[in-house]
């Protein structure tokens, strides 16, 4: 039984192990839309507050919403792209509009997509998320090696610092059990960033700056503006979204022995639904689940629903008080990756694990596994081979995440509906003997 003090230390390590993936989108979008530091520095609260009641909207749930798993909810890096290039085009409000738009898209169509699962037996289901996992591992060395962009990429220091990390965090496994393995990246965050202060790698000048409070309030930019260009654009975003979230779903399903039923996996994404509607409304962003966590679930081994909702209050509060979410925003680049590479490895492990309980010997199966993975991993690696297609077109296609899932799914009707044929075909000549 954890008590309320390792309930609210583990909440806090999920909320790092997600923070930088949750910050980043605001930081990329304020940046491509030249916004002050005040707008920005509200952009990141707004982030943070409403990640928190969404991941709260998720874990908690009730009969109509939410699938009551240990996942945490933050905003999606497939909207970077569209959301600069409608605001760009248009203005921000009219980014916002299309948001609350899609949040209620979601929530509407979450019956019809939960009617899909049936298309998502073990061989695809252990291939989707063996690709999220591999999807996120790139993420992880670029920031290993400093951070994507950054001046000092790949320095020898960088990769030293990330080494570290990753070693203390494989130490604590190796010769610790319960809670101090339980907080081993933490552990490894903290000790790692102390080593980066020693180096003088760790500044605190975005702690100073920032206010103590801050309340975040609806419609912060203006009223939001309606287009059908952008709306459309945002539909398609989320429905990516679904299919990622759907992965999570069952990944997260398999590290905590639960079984899944189509109606769960409609509260979940009705639930992302309100969260995005949410997002457009606070003037943040579209919210899914987050695969990051789900590696840091398979190494802790610590299941309870109690922990994520810890990582949604402190969500919620860091939102309130941008000097406290600011020293979050110390911890280098290089320990993140660190400590990355392990969590995203987990995800790629479960992945793993879940294909070990596929019949391999079969061709079908084989295919599937094989070219979902290809396809998926292939079209993160060179997403340039789309550069010649339209803009929407390109969206869905370098996201390896959808790519692999809608290979999987499409090669598990074909070959499977094929042998299930075949089999009828050779056994209906018995039957009439």
């Amino acid at each position: 039984m954890l008590t309320k003090r390792k309930v609210v230390t583990l909440g806090f390590q999920h909320v790092l192990a997600m923070y930088a993936g949750a910050v980043v989108v605001p930081i990329l979008i304020g940046a491509a839309l030249q916004l002050s530091p005040q707008q920005l520095a509200y952009l990141i609260a707004a982030d943070l507050f409403t990640s928190g009641i969404a991941t709260l909207l998720t874990v908690v749930g009730n009969r109509y919403f939410g699938i009551k798993l240990p996942v945490v909810l933050g905003c999606t890096f497939t909207a970077v792209g569209p959301l600069i290039a409608i605001s760009t085009s248009t203005n921000l409000v009219t980014a916002y509009g299309a948001i609350i738009i899609s949040g209620i898209f979601v929530v509407l169509a979450a019956p019809v997509f939960g009617k899909l699962l049936r298309f998502f037996p073990t061989v695809v289901t252990g291939s989707v998320v063996t690709i999220i996992g591999l999807s996120l591992i790139p993420v992880a060395l670029n920031n290993a090696a400093g951070g994507q962009g950054m001046p000092d990429f790949g320095q020898p220091r960088n990769l030293l610092l990330a080494l570290i990390t990753l070693v203390i965090i494989l130490l604590i496994n190796r010769f610790f059990t319960g809670f101090v393995r339980a907080v081993s990246v933490l552990i490894g965050l903290v000790i790692g960033t102390a080593i980066a202060y020693g180096l003088g790698m760790v500044s605190f000048g975005n702690v100073h700056d920032a206010a103590w409070v801050n309340i975040v309030q609806p419609f912060y930019f203006g009223m939001p503006q309606f287009n059908i260009f952008a709306i459309v654009t945002m539909i398609i975003v989320n429905m990516i979204s679904m299919v990622e979230s759907t992965g999570v779903y069952f990944a997260l399903s398999k590290v905590t022995n639960t079984e899944l039923t189509d109606k769960d996996i409609v509260k979940g994404l009705r639930a992302e639904g309100i969260a995005i509607t949410l997002g457009g409304i606070f003037n943040a962003f579209p919210y899914t689940s987050f695969s990051q966590n789900v590696g840091l679930v398979s190494l802790t081994k610590v299941k309870t629903r109690d922990v994520i909702i810890a990582a949604g209050i402190i969500l919620v509060v860091l939102g309130f008080l941008p000097k406290l979410a600011a020293l979050t925003t110390v911890i280098p680049n290089p320990v993140l990756g660190g400590a990355m590479i392990a969590m995203f490895g987990m995800v790629v492990a479960s992945g793993i694990n879940i294909l070990s309980t596929v019949d391999l010997s079969k061709n079908e199966n084989l295919l599937i596994v094989a070219c979902s993975i290809a396809v998926g991993l292939g079209s993160s690696a060179v997403p340039q081979i789309f550069a010649q297609l339209p803009d929407t077109a390109k969206m869905l296609l370098t996201n390896g995440i959808v790519t692999g899932s809608f290979t999987a799914v499409v090669l598990n009707i074909l070959l499977m509906h094929k042998r299930s044929q075949a089999s009828l075909a050779v056994k209906e000549p018995v039957a009439e003997a």
